[in-house]
């Protein structure tokens, strides 16, 4: 569409004043009018606001907000994420705080409830959410997954030069709120080794340790059992590609040791107390030396449960003979 505008020339413009006016061709824009027209927002969780709402949502006028709160309850911290994405209501609801207590107490049960509640409130301003978010942890809901490889050369008969051979084979680990690990190193795919790190097997291969988690330090060790004791140490550092993710740990030190049968039965099934005030290079059983592993370093990813089946970690050496952790 288009109108003339007419606009008048001043006097004082000399030879130009006998145009007296001049017409100019313009365009409406009807989308100008909707400036300055405010669209009211969807009344967040909990308003105190007189004025009746009607929600346009079938889900939200069927399901009452104190329901729709139970199923958030019920939720994993990353389940939440996603779903405050959906739209406004449910990102106010999320934002509530006994969520993200319960999901904090329960992640960091180890250090106690009176000791996270002084640092949510010394360090974080009181949100739990955003303790959740900045506070480094080990995530509980999948694997760590560090996927090692090297080279072997084989042997071949009536041959001039001999075949080499890609070994693949992995190191798992899982943790639980409570200070216990699981540990398992398999050539098993990631899909598989998944359905076997519920509990401690020697059947499986699958051994039970200790933990603790120090600013961003995780320290853990396990033992081996056999004919001669050995502890496993390791010392990682947990970092995450974005904030608040927590999906890789670097594997600083890796240490085997021997270590006698009375300091195994005087601390039962703690191994991080045998071990504490040792140096790195430490070993009670002369039969089993210190041994500082400078091989098998890569760093672990994590995989969660659902993505077990689907990951990268998956393909074989002749589709990925080498994974950059990033």
């Amino acid at each position: 569409m288009a109108s003339d505008i007419s606009i008048p020339v001043p006097l004082e413009l000399g030879p130009f004043s006998r145009l007296g006016t001049v017409q100019f061709i313009g365009t409406e824009r009807p989308w100008l009018n909707l400036y300055g027209n405010r669209v009211r927002p969807v009344a967040p969780f909990g308003s105190i606001s007189s004025k009746p709402f009607i929600d346009p949502a079938l889900i939200h006028r069927c399901l009452p907000d104190e329901l729709l709160f139970e199923v958030f309850a019920r939720m994993s911290p990353y389940m939440l994420g996603r779903a405050a994405c959906v739209c406004r209501k449910w990102r106010y609801t999320i934002r509530n705080p006994n969520l993200w207590r319960n999901a904090c107490l329960r992640i960091w049960q180890s250090s106690g409830a009176e000791a996270n509640y002084r640092i949510v409130q010394a360090l974080y301003d009181g949100s739990w959410r955003k303790m959740w978010i900045q506070r480094p942890r080990i995530r509980n809901d999948g694997l760590y997954v560090s996927r090692n490889t090297y080279i072997r050369t084989g042997v071949a008969e009536w041959k001039v030069t001999n075949p080499v051979h890609v070994v693949c084979y992995y190191r798992y680990l899982r943790f639980y709120p409570n200070g216990k690990f699981l540990y398992k190193i398999s050539s098993q795919k990631v899909k598989m080794a998944a359905k076997l790190m519920n509990r401690a097997s020697k059947a499986d291969c699958v051994f039970k340790g200790d933990y603790i988690l120090t600013e961003d330090q995780v320290e853990t060790a396990l033992l081996y059992p056999g004919l001669r004791y050995t502890l496993l140490r390791m010392q990682l550092g947990l970092r995450g590609t974005a904030v608040g993710a927590n999906n890789r740990l670097d594997l600083l030190k890796l240490v085997t040791t021997g270590v006698n049968e009375s300091e195994v039965n005087d601390h039962g099934d703690y191994m991080l107390g045998i071990v504490e005030g040792w140096e790195e290079n430490e070993t009670h059983d002369p039969d089993v030396p210190a041994i500082s592993h400078s091989r098998g370093l890569t760093p672990f990813v994590f995989v969660p449960f659902e993505e077990a089946e689907t990951s990268v970690l998956n393909l074989a050496v002749d589709k990925m003979d080498y994974f950059v952790t990033g």
